[in-house]
């Protein structure tokens, strides 16, 4: 009731809007397909508002919009230079792994953020320039952050500047449909509604390469663009047995509801309950999407109440809070969990355990992952990722080889660097000021900020003994963390306010999550599904490290011990 009650006061007061007024004029498209299926670039969820959520909208705040400004020239560079707080306050000195969760958790993270936002990839015309510090190790020349372009806006409008998402802001399975109508087109197979894999079911070799473009493609996002490209087409597959009449926009359109919304369930009562151990959690993320009368009532009876809190917010009523819908740059910023990636992976074989070779971070990457993917089996990947731990959320766990990046465009960045500037171009406020707008009690010293009495004196000498300087994700990996947390409880705040958002205001999690739009085959399928049925569906090689897993993001047993536990 605690977390009821917080929720609400959120609501009320850290939803605030940056879209331009003219959001609401669009024609609507040919056909009547919007009404009842998901468009590409994300138009008319909202009738009312058509593109409301859409490809190209601005992100919203979670702060009034007065507190939104970026910070000053001088400021985003050197107070302190980001570069400083990513060598003296991020590197990782050791590997500290997060022993409840398997790597799974850290690829999920990245492949449901390709889902809801992107800035782009920047301007390097304009770029942000830091200057490097007495025996700064950077071999690259100088240190370039390319600007995030800002959205159009009127003559003499003086607001904050606003930048565009190009995703949608949907939770909608973009990252495997794609917000354009280019790549929507590219991974359609327009054959009785699915996706294009080859008859092994892999990604093609032309599509692996258009993904191998994108800045932070890696093995893991390959893992689960795989298994979810499939799944879609097993849906098809179910649906075209069902409904043997439908055509190919029929099967793809019904498909896309059912494997998107699944994937909201797996995050929302697998993925969270994971990383967030806490019992009270455990609770409140099922009932998010059951309701308090619990996953078997639901299930006997389907919904009993239109409350959400009873019945859950899938087929509630809509509600936009007041707000129009978006994701906010707060939500992007807290988001900023790097830490999770290891600098190495280590290769077994999934029915024996033998090593098949360990290799970095960098080698995982962009034009590298269609050779490992030629070279090991989808089976022993997955294998190899259930049994090996993420990084811990916390400071000195920052991969060293994500502080030297190369783009695939050849460009070297410093993640830890970016991470901490964004936040300032951005305009999302410090520590200190970002829990005060969230109705939490600013920290008074530095060993308040954290238990730990040397990070708290290297945080000193960082931000020149200035508290209130001390960067969002600075603070957020310094604090301390609730049980079973596996992040920090400020980031919680905005987590608890946006994860429910993203349901209430998606008229497909809500008004049209019926049998009428879904079917009840699609329906049902959702219902019976978790990410262990469908890794094991999907890649039956799985079944003995999964047999009995409550929940697939968990550590997987490895295979001896799997096998003499039968």
């Amino acid at each position: 009731m605690t977390l009821i009650g917080l929720r609400e006061r959120l609501r009320e007061r850290n939803l605030h809007d940056a879209s331009p007024a003219t959001s609401r004029k669009h024609p609507p498209p040919e056909g009547e397909r919007y009404a009842v299926a998901r468009t590409v670039d994300g138009k008319f969820n909202d009738l009312e508002n058509p593109t409301m959520g859409s490809a190209g909208m601005p992100f919203g705040r979670n702060v009034p919009l007065e507190y939104a400004y970026p910070e000053n020239h001088q400021d985003i560079v050197e107070r302190p230079n980001p570069r400083e707080v990513s060598r003296e306050l991020l590197t990782r000195d050791a590997f500290k792994p997060a022993t409840t969760l398997n790597l799974l958790a850290a690829a999920w993270l990245q492949f449901m953020v390709r889902d809801w936002f992107s800035h782009g990839k920047g301007d390097w015309h304009s770029a942000w320039r830091l200057d490097l510090g007495e025996g700064d190790p950077w071999p690259y020349g100088d240190m370039k952050i390319p600007r995030t372009p800002e959205a159009p806006r009127s003559p003499g409008d003086t607001s904050p500047p606003a930048h565009v998402n190009l995703e949608t802001h949907w939770w909608d399975g973009s990252q495997i449909y794609g917000s354009t109508q280019e790549f929507h087109e590219i991974v359609r197979s327009r054959k009785d509604g699915k996706l294009r894999l080859d008859p092994d079911g892999s990604i093609p070799a032309g599509l692996l390469d258009q993904l191998a473009k994108e800045p932070g493609w890696w093995i893991g996002l390959a893992l689960m663009y795989t298994a979810f490209a499939r799944e879609h087409n097993d849906i098809c597959d179910h649906l075209c047995s069902q409904y043997p009449y439908w055509s190919d926009d029929d099967l793809f359109d019904h498909a896309r509801l059912i494997n998107a919304a699944l994937m909201a369930k797996i995050h929302t009562v697998e993925w969270t309950t994971a990383i967030l151990g806490h019992p009270t959690l455990q609770i409140a993320m099922r009932a998010n999407w059951w309701g308090l009368a619990t996953e078997q009532i639901h299930n006997l009876f389907g919904r009993i109440s239109k409350s959400e809190l009873i019945s859950g917010i899938p087929g509630s009523h809509r509600d936009h809070f007041g707000v129009p819908y978006s994701l906010t740059e707060e939500f992007v910023a807290v988001y900023r969990m790097h830490p999770l990636i290891p600098d190495y992976f280590d290769f077994r074989s999934a029915g024996t355990d033998q090593p098949l070779g360990e290799h970095s971070l960098r080698e995982v990457q962009d034009k590298h992952v269609r050779g490992i993917l030629e070279r090991t089996s989808m089976t022993d990947l997955f294998y190899s990722f259930g049994i090996a731990h993420p990084g811990e959320i916390t400071l000195h766990n920052y991969p060293r080889f994500l502080q030297e990046f190369k783009r695939p465009d050849g460009e070297f960045m410093d993640l830890a660097a970016t991470d901490i500037l964004r936040s300032r171009e951005l305009g999302v406020p410090r520590y200190n000021d970002f829990r005060k707008l969230l109705r939490l009690r600013p920290v008074e010293s530095f060993e308040e900020l954290t238990e730990n009495p040397v990070w708290a004196e290297e945080i000193r000498r960082v931000y020149k003994d200035d508290i209130d300087r001390v960067d969002l994700m600075v603070g957020l990996f310094a604090e301390p963390k609730p049980e079973g947390f596996g992040f920090s409880e400020t980031a919680f705040r905005i987590f608890i306010l946006m994860a429910s958002r993203r349901l209430n205001s998606d008229r497909f999690f809500t008004t049209d999550y019926n049998a009428r739009v879904y079917t009840q085959a699609g329906l049902d399928w959702i219902n019976r599904n978790t990410m262990a049925t469908v890794l094991r569906r999907q890649f039956p090689g799985l079944r003995p490290s999964l047999r009995g897993a409550k929940n697939a993001f968990a550590p997987w047993p490895r295979v001896q011990t799997a096998e003499a536990s039968r």
